[in-house]
């Protein structure tokens, strides 16, 4: 089918626009229900936008199991869809083109985007995609608005060989390849991977792609089993309380290169500092809440100079870069989804994220 005739087919299908949409709404600690809200107004430079699927992030899980952020909202912001309505002054979309959209965009010329702290602008904390009420992502809803520096520089087009289930991957991923680039993964380097779920496995895809040697560690058989499909070299059961001697084992005593660390659990992250090698790095992916606080010997980075490092979010200046793994399909995103729920069933789905099962990786709210 040619891009047109796809198009015209999408169009077709859309229909009109409706006045109020289904939407699952954060109400409060712990719960999600299914309203219905009205459908954003387009202004000028803005995109509107039907979703057709949404991952379940970890960060929408704290925001909603721990309440890190006041209801009512409307989260998910690993969506991709369809353009249904553009606002004077858009030129690069039309209805009909399928795209996935950031719902961060730095300023870039600000004192943080200028030191490619993108994630630290002001403008970049302002969340420009929105289903209604505060601004947060809105994924969890059958439309989306994005506001105009979003509509800008945020939105991706897909190829018709991407589906929107896949789609959804880009803003993770572009989150994933910044954390292995600032961790500073390179070839023919031992890299320590904690934590075998949706993030993790990630975080191994990539950090395989810039040719390091990957080892994992998760107390679950069968995402250590996942891990080893996946391309790591082993995986062992840090609940033995030997993963810092099987790392060390395996690198001729030093310990890994670097650490990446996809659990948010304090423990964790003090074993990490000791499994890596004097010099090395330990980057904290998961711990992002302003709640845990971590404890490690001072000695671990003031006389062995390990390195603690962090990485938020997205990065603008690898947008491209980062599409084009799951774009050019060079990256097995697909073969960690494991549960879909339709928007009626939010609840029971984000129930499972935020209390994974042996069974369950990552989990998508698909939209009809």
């Amino acid at each position: 089918m040619s891009p047109m005739v796809a198009k015209s087919e999408a169009l077709r299908t859309l229909g009109t626009i409706p006045k109020t949409m289904h939407a699952g709404v954060y109400c409060d600690k712990g719960v999600v229900r299914v309203e219905e809200v009205p459908v954003p107004e387009v202004g000028a430079h803005e995109v509107l936008i039907k979703v057709a699927a949404c991952g379940i992030c970890g960060t929408d899980i704290k925001k909603i199991f721990q309440r890190y952020v006041e209801p009512p909202q409307i989260l998910g912001h690993e969506l991709a869809g369809t353009v249904v309505a553009t606002g004077p002054g858009v030129t690069r979309f039309q209805p009909g083109d399928r795209v996935m959209s950031f719902h961060h965009i730095p300023c870039q010329a600000c004192f943080y985007c200028e030191r490619r702290l993108f994630s630290q602008c002001k403008q970049y904390k302002t969340t420009g995609l929105t289903a209604g009420f505060t601004p947060n992502g809105g994924g969890f809803a059958q439309y989306v608005k994005a506001m105009p520096w979003v509509a800008e520089r945020g939105i991706i087009p897909l190829p018709e060989n991407v589906s929107f289930e896949e789609a959804t991957f880009l803003e993770p991923i572009n989150t994933i390849l910044k954390a292995v680039q600032k961790a500073r993964v390179s070839a023919g380097e031992n890299v320590l991977i904690a934590g075998c779920g949706p993030i993790g496995l990630q975080l191994l895809m990539v950090a395989k792609l810039a040719g390091a040697r990957i080892y994992t560690s998760d107390p679950m058989d069968i995402r250590r089993r996942k891990s080893l499909s996946l391309g790591a070299a082993e995986s062992f059961d840090p609940s033995g309380g030997k993963l810092v001697e099987e790392v060390k084992a395996r690198t001729e005593g030093r310990g890994a290169d670097a650490v990446l660390v996809a659990v948010a659990h304090p423990a964790v992250v003090e074993e990490a500092l000791a499994a890596a090698r004097p010099g090395g790095r330990v980057l904290l992916f998961a711990a992002n809440d302003p709640v845990t606080r971590i404890t490690f010997p001072a000695s671990a980075v003031g006389i062995d100079e390990k390195e603690i490092l962090g990485s938020y979010s997205a990065a603008v200046d690898i947008q491209e870069e980062a599409a084009a793994l799951v774009l050019q399909k060079k990256l097995p995103v697909m073969e960690i989804v494991t549960h879909r729920f339709p928007l009626a069933r939010i609840q029971e789905g984000l129930e499972l994220a935020a209390n994974p099962t042996a069974e369950s990786l990552k989990v998508l709210i698909t939209h009809e």
